[in-house]
């Protein structure tokens, strides 16, 4: 066996010889001649030498050539044409459909599209065999794809985020090739896709995509003997997701990936799951921080557009939130700031400023969370789970808040009667004193009980007599109190009349009896005690019994609120979507 250098040393040998016994005119011819030899007996060396060492060579595999094979895959390809696809030339039009509608801002108010990225080139020959008619029956893409992780799903942009494999299975019976002994399926790198013809599959809710290029290109490609291809790619997308959050945060939202093509209707493409209800596969690793995958489903589909009805396939997620968060940050905050606000009916009520600063700072309180809760949510304009509860406790602590000013205003209005009933019965005692030359005790003889009126023959009241004893100590008193506060309640006049006059009698006067001794003095003073009892009540009720009635109802009322919350909300938002694969029940 002769090796390179062997072969170098004695072609030198020879051509030494040569030109020491050729003319001079002649040594140009021979030097050219062996130079040329030397190199075609390099490379048969070579050759021969990379035949030795097996499949370790370039495109060998044993016996067969594997470069030789791709080579005649390629001749008379036009990667341009799918498999089965020709015919007549036709006209092509241009329409407009629009997908998605990602954000509309009022602060650039710019147009970022011009009307020049509406216009579409054409180029100046068609080939006939790439825009034509269908000739042959429509390619059959398998899909299968495996979830590696779901990086992200966001309530404010409306999208998620995820990463995994997709893979395409066809058949194209132009790539078939005669089955050699241990070669039956060709792996390719990425490079050679660009020398075939692949489905133009795009993913219709896609906002944005990249591929993995690190270390290469993520991507190869399986040729059959038989023709069928499998391609396989690993990609990134961040698609659309309609979240409806009326349950928030109880809420499970459905967000679908979707595969369409691009340009062939189904007559020339029809996608469908490789491996039925398990060509979708998500790995036990997903995890979110604030959502659980609790499972997905696969749908097939059929979308009818302007340029025609269009293949489509679904892959729909559904995820969980997670409640620990929101449990912790919000609800038992905004609890325990309704319980701090019932603090105030155990204080007194003349203790304003500690009542009033509690009542405040609650309220403060209780907005700034409502705030900082919607500013993390889009904003949208129905009502959420979650502003029922934060509203029901804004307005259990404004209440607290109102029911010290109702218990300050009832104990300045019975105050102020209070302050009335004082000065009438200091008038009366007045106007006693100077009519009866303010007598001692002991000086004021006992009232002798009047006669009945007589009555005269004609049924009217006969005049008084003469002979009728009259005691000037028996005299009433009285003052007549015009007030307009209480024109409509007669509780003062009530009071001091002892019960005489109704709500709507007019102002009448207030008998002040004149202290004598005796038993009348005791039939007096009852009177007195009674109307000093009822003068320090509004409506029935005094402002102790508001504080003590607020002590159970507030409390009763917020635990009920949350028995009948949660038990509404966690049943209704308890909604698993039909023939959900569960995470890990894949198999």
């Amino acid at each position: 066996m002769y090796n390179s250098k062997e072969i170098r040393n004695e072609w030198i040998y020879n051509l030494r010889f040569e030109l020491d016994n050729t003319k001079a005119a002649h040594k140009v011819l021979l030097w050219a001649y062996f130079s040329i030899a030397v190199i075609i007996d390099f490379r048969k060396c070579a050759s021969r030498r990379q035949g030795n060492t097996g499949a370790g060579g370039g495109g060998m595999f044993g016996d067969v050539n594997i470069s030789a094979i791709l080579d005649s895959l390629s001749v008379s390809y036009d990667k341009r044409v799918r498999p089965n696809y020709g015919g007549p030339p036709v006209d092509v039009g241009v329409t407009m459909y629009v997908l998605s509608i990602s954000s509309l801002s009022e602060v650039k108010m710019l147009r970022d599209m011009s009307t020049s990225d509406l216009v579409f080139t054409a180029p100046m020959a068609l080939n006939s065999q790439l825009f034509g008619l269908i000739a042959g029956p429509p390619v059959e893409v398998g899909v299968t794809m495996y979830v590696l992780s779901i990086s992200s799903v966001s309530e404010v942009l409306m999208d998620f985020t995820l990463d995994f494999y997709f893979r395409q299975f066809w058949t194209d019976p132009r790539l078939a090739y005669k089955k050699r002994p241990g070669v039956e399926t060709l792996s390719v790198g990425s490079e050679f896709i660009r020398n075939i013809w692949v489905p133009d599959t795009f993913f219709v809710n896609e906002k944005q995509s990249y591929f993995h290029i690190a270390t290469t290109s993520n991507e190869f490609i399986r040729i059959h003997h038989s023709g069928s291809i499998t391609r396989s790619i690993r990609l990134t997308i961040t698609a659309s997701c309609p979240m409806d959050l009326q349950y928030f945060p109880m809420d499970r939202q459905l967000c679908n990936i979707e595969i369409e093509s691009f340009g062939y209707t189904m007559r020339d493409i029809r996608y469908k799951w490789n491996e039925g209800p398990n060509s979708v596969g998500v790995s036990s690793e997903v995890s979110l921080p604030q959502f659980k995958v609790l499972g997905h489903r696969q749908r097939a589909m059929e979308i009818s557009l302007t340029t025609g009805n269009y293949s489509r396939l679904a892959c729909e997620i559904q995820f969980v939130r997670s409640m620990g968060y929101y449990l912790i940050q919000i609800y038992i905050p905004s609890g325990l700031i309704v319980i701090i606000s019932w603090v105030s009916f155990w204080l007194n009520r003349n203790a304003t400023p500690a009542r009033v600063s509690l009542g405040v700072t609650t309220v403060l309180t209780m907005t700034t969370l409502m705030s900082s809760t919607n500013a993390a949510l889009p904003k949208i304009s129905y009502v959420k789970s979650i502003d029922v509860y934060l509203g029901t406790c804004f307005v259990m602590v404004f209440a607290s808040l109102l029911e010290y000013a109702t218990v300050g205003y009832m104990a300045k209005r019975i105050q102020m009667r209070k302050q009335r009933f004082t000065a009438v019965q200091k008038m009366a005692a007045e106007k006693k004193m100077q009519i009866d030359g303010a007598p001692g005790p002991s000086e004021i003889p006992r009232p002798e009980p009047l006669p009945p009126p007589r009555t005269s023959t004609l049924g009217r009241p006969a005049p008084p007599s003469r002979s009728s004893s009259y005691n000037p100590h028996t005299q009433e008193v009285r003052f007549k109190i015009h007030d307009a506060k209480y024109s409509r309640s007669s509780t003062l006049d009530s009071a001091l009349n002892g019960g005489r006059g109704g709500p709507s009698s007019a102002p009448m006067p207030v008998p002040v009896p004149v202290p004598v001794q005796g038993p009348e003095e005791e039939a007096v003073a009852p009177h007195l005690i009674q109307a000093s009892k009822s003068i320090n009540k509004l409506l029935g009720a005094t402002p102790s019994d508001i504080d003590k009635y607020s002590r159970i109802v507030f409390p009763v009322c917020f635990v009920c609120f949350n028995l009948m919350y949660w038990i509404i909300y966690l049943h209704v938002s308890d909604v698993v979507a039909d023939d959900l694969v569960l995470l890990g029940e894949e198999n």
